[in-house]
């Protein structure tokens, strides 16, 4: 078996021009993937799809995310440059995404990461990922390390539990008014607002992960409004992402989710798996990551959530609060 080469995609995937070259490339990956992916392909089959009959992007059908739990998800011919496992309770078994090509993750982050906050090297990065770092396998904390390498500022990191040192360096970068990225999963963060003695004005807060059954789950509004009081008024950023895909969605404190343009979001109807919904109607969440070509680029989560006219998003929840993994998994 080998390693793909991202290059002949890549070239496509990340310089879309138009929703048109969107949906023209998203119907080519699902004919390779439909062919070349075998759980997808079986999926595609069970279901009487006559793939050559789907001619637009909302006839393709979505595979569940927990395949990702039970089968190889992933082209054949090719092999995992790098496993990502998703984080779980003990017992609880786990996502794996099978990476083919690690560069297209690389690619995905950091573009998506410049095009809404700028360069990373521009930025003070610390870490606040406990949860992620006691265990081996996180895309989360893969994402982070490449993003902090590329820091200019010698504080960026990772802060496991030192949150003294944390607090220290945030009084000093704030002093130096060093434009600073905090992200941080959510009951880390919470435990950090309640012991930091002031506000912060050139640091952007980050929530992502939940609580990891640390704390008691909140609806998002009631967690940032938590955030705020320790960390001051600015709004609460968030980080969409997860194991099974190879892009992230950013919210800049409004609630609502943007992703890069090789990404889109559906809802799909609670009750009929197969049928999609109009705009600002809730429902399932369906997830198109064209970054993902060589495993599945159209997902159907456990997420429930809301898409806009303009192709932003809301989390609203989950189908299975018994299964909580992954990223922003809070209630709007």
């Amino acid at each position: 078996m080998t390693n793909a080469p991202g290059s002949p995609w890549a070239a496509r995937i990340f310089n879309l021009g138009s929703a048109d070259d969107f949906n023209a490339l998203a119907l080519q990956i699902f004919r390779y993937q439909a062919k070349s992916v075998p759980i997808y392909r079986d999926f595609v089959g069970a279901l009487k799809i006559d793939v050559n009959q789907v001619a637009q992007v909302e006839d393709i059908p979505f595979l569940p995310i927990s395949f990702f739990k039970t089968q190889r998800v992933i082209s054949e011919g090719l092999s995992p440059a790098i496993t990502f496992q998703s984080s779980g309770t003990t017992g609880m078994v786990r996502s794996e995404h099978l990476v083919a090509d690690v560069s297209l993750y690389e690619q995905s982050f950091n573009l998506e990461f410049e095009r809404q906050y700028g360069p990373a090297e521009d930025w003070c990065i610390l870490a606040l990922l406990p949860s992620y770092l006691e265990r081996d396998g996180s895309s989360l904390i893969y994402m982070a390390e490449k993003l902090i390498a590329q820091s200019r500022f010698r504080e960026s990191g990772f802060y496991l539990r030192h949150q003294g040192e944390l607090v220290e360096q945030l009084q000093n970068l704030e002093k130096r008014s060093v434009p600073t990225l905090l992200l941080g999963v959510s009951y880390a963060l919470l435990d950090l607002a309640e012991q930091l003695p002031f506000p912060l004005k050139s640091t952007v807060v980050m929530e992502t992960g939940g609580m990891k059954g640390r704390r008691k789950e909140m609806i998002k509004a009631a967690l940032h409004a938590q955030l705020q009081k320790g960390f001051g008024p600015q709004p609460i950023h968030s980080e969409y992402g997860m194991t099974e895909l190879l892009s992230q969605a950013y919210s800049q404190g409004k609630g609502r989710f943007t992703g890069p343009p090789w990404f889109r979001a559906l809802v799909r109807d609670a009750n009929d798996p197969l049928t999609l919904l109009e705009a600002e109607q809730a429902g399932g969440l369906n997830l198109i990551d064209l970054a993902n070509v060589h495993s599945c680029s159209f997902i159907a989560t456990q997420d429930l959530g809301r898409v806009y006219e303009n192709g932003t998003f809301e989390v609203l929840g989950r189908f299975d609060h018994s299964d909580i993994r992954g990223c922003n998994l809070l209630v709007d």
